[in-house]
């Protein structure tokens, strides 16, 4: 796969981000930076590398960061696929939304209970 090949691949899956295939001395590897901003403030970056072995078979790595030119990379997953591999990243991050909802759920109605006691 050449790097527009890549391209098209990225920008068919992920629509939404400006993508950036960096160039590479070796043509087994590839690599691509995705970005989503509104205005000048980045919301989102999205790195995937694609890497073939000698075999020819394909591994795709994603990670991910949040808001900022300088946040830490949150996850990172890989697969055969480049659309199973974002699908686990959003999985990933849909299961830490639901833990810390329902952490956060937790303690309003801890707040609350407590309140209404105070009141008898």
């Amino acid at each position: 796969m050449n790097s527009a090949e890549f391209r098209k691949e990225l920008v068919k899956i992920m629509p939404g981000y400006n993508w950036t295939v960096h160039k590479s001395t070796n043509p087994m590897c590839l690599s691509a930076t995705g970005i989503k901003s509104s205005g000048f403030n980045r919301l989102s970056t999205l790195m995937v590398y694609r890497r073939e072995d000698a075999n020819e078979f394909e591994r795709y790595e994603v990670k991910s960061a949040g808001f900022g030119t300088r946040a830490p990379w949150a996850h990172t997953t890989s697969d055969r696929t480049l659309a199973r591999a974002l699908s686990d990243l959003q999985n990933h991050y849909e299961m830490k939304a639901n833990t810390y909802r329902g952490l956060a759920s937790q303690l309003q109605t801890g707040r609350v209970a407590s309140s209404q006691e105070g009141l008898s």
